[in-house]
């Protein structure tokens, strides 16, 4: 009987032998709208199913790191938020916060509020590009034209604070570029405000919508354990159950004085990747709005005027304050021989930076910690046995940036 179900005879007569299949490999991207940047994937398919799943990397490498090298401390700042663009005020905090720890310079209170306020905004900047993309690669249209209408808005007063709508470059080692306009803590208030309606938008478009959940829970999940041993932090890691936020276990910036919870998950599969994402953004603008009013009152540059450019008014009549100001912004200043790391939390997981300096006006090594290139790893991992439909939501559940992958 078995020998019967094995074998078919063609209308000739003749026996054939056992129906096999055959494994094909298929490349998806590095031109393709659903990899969220110029990734290529190499899929394995033996029918719909995945059987491996190899990413490939490097068409977009920039040699940033490498570049930083050769310029000022103060010149390679615009370098890190080319990285991930869509969070450049994260990377411009890790680059500076590093730096300012090799100086030993102590930041005013008023600056950390800042720079947590402008932080927490980039967070909610960076998840309404994830959510709406997310959202569209499984079909849901509406929900990306309401993302970006929010973007919209925060990429305005990104413009206004920074001069730029993207590559704002406005940290600065030492304080910020420059004063906030005149109506940028209103703009925030008003943004704020109604932020957590929006969510609820979303929310009510996606998280009981019977198509988004059949294409996401238990949809490629991955095991705390298996997360750990690949190095992958933030939301991702966080989806499974793990509360880990550099936020909360190593403060910076003055938040241990901001109350926030750390949303975890349950399964790690796509649908908790993207609940933990949506509760992150009630705590960043729960976080911001306790920036917001508790701004503090004093200056917002510290105190070290061979490192800190001083007032431009001041320039027209201190001799000694246009001398640095020159040197400042032609030869840059030395930076005491040492090396620091220094961690911080951005939208996508723990970013690092490692800098060496010899007591020079250059960084003499820079490394990168990018959280997209560690979580990258995983997606061998959590696409094994799925279809090859679940590859876009996998893809889009990680949230990389190919720009700090590639560096």
């Amino acid at each position: 009987m078995s020998t019967e179900l094995e074998k078919e005879q063609n209308y000739s007569g003749e026996t054939l032998g056992p129906i096999g299949t055959e494994r094909m490999t298929l490349n998806m991207g590095p031109q393709h709208p659903s990899t969220h940047g110029v990734l290529r994937v190499s899929l394995e398919l033996e029918g719909e199913t995945v059987k491996s799943c190899k990413p490939v990397i490097g068409y977009l490498h920039t040699g940033i790191e490498k570049n930083m090298e050769v310029k000022t401390f103060n010149k390679a700042l615009p370098m890190t938020d080319r990285m991930d663009y869509l969070a450049p005020m994260s990377n411009n905090l890790g680059y500076v916060l590093t730096v300012e720890k090799l100086l030993g310079i102590e930041i005013t209170r008023r600056c950390s509020y800042l720079r947590v306020l402008l932080v927490e905004l980039t967070r909610l900047n960076s998840h309404l590009v994830w959510l709406g993309t997310h959202a569209l690669d499984l079909g849901a249209m509406t929900v990306f034209l309401y993302c970006f209408r929010e973007r919209e808005k925060l990429l305005k007063i990104f413009e206004k604070v920074s001069g730029v709508r993207m590559m704002t470059s406005y940290f600065r080692v030492g304080g910020v570029a420059r004063e906030p306009y005149p109506e940028f803590y209103s703009d925030c208030e008003v943004f704020l405000k109604d932020f957590i309606s929006r969510v609820n938008d979303y929310e009510e478009l996606l998280t009981d919508n019977p198509i988004f959940r059949r294409r996401t829970e238990g949809v490629c999940p991955i095991t705390k354990e298996k997360a750990i041993a690949l190095g992958i932090t933030g939301p991702i890691l966080r989806a499974c159950g793990v509360s880990y936020d550099i936020r909360k276990k190593e403060p910076y910036s003055c938040y241990q004085e901001f109350d926030f919870s750390v949303p975890v998950g349950k399964n790690g599969d796509v649908f908790d990747r993207y609940s933990v994402r949506i509760s992150e953004m009630r705590e960043s603008q729960k976080i911001a709005t306790q920036a917001l009013k508790g701004m503090p009152e004093g200056p917002l540059m510290s105190d070290a005027p061979k490192v800190v450019p001083a007032p431009k008014e001041q320039l027209s009549h201190d001799m000694e304050a246009l001398i640095h100001h020159f040197k400042i912004f032609t030869e840059g200043y030395d930076v005491p021989a040492g090396e620091v790391y220094q961690v911080i939390e951005s939208p996508r997981g723990e970013l690092g930076y490692f800098i060496i300096s010899d007591g020079s006006t250059k960084p003499y090594k820079v490394k990168v910690r990018a959280p997209s290139f560690a979580n990258l790893h995983s997606l061998s991992e959590i696409t094994s046995e799925c279809l090859i439909g679940d590859v876009v939501a996998a893809i889009g559940s990680i949230d990389i940036v190919l720009g700090e992958i590639d560096r």
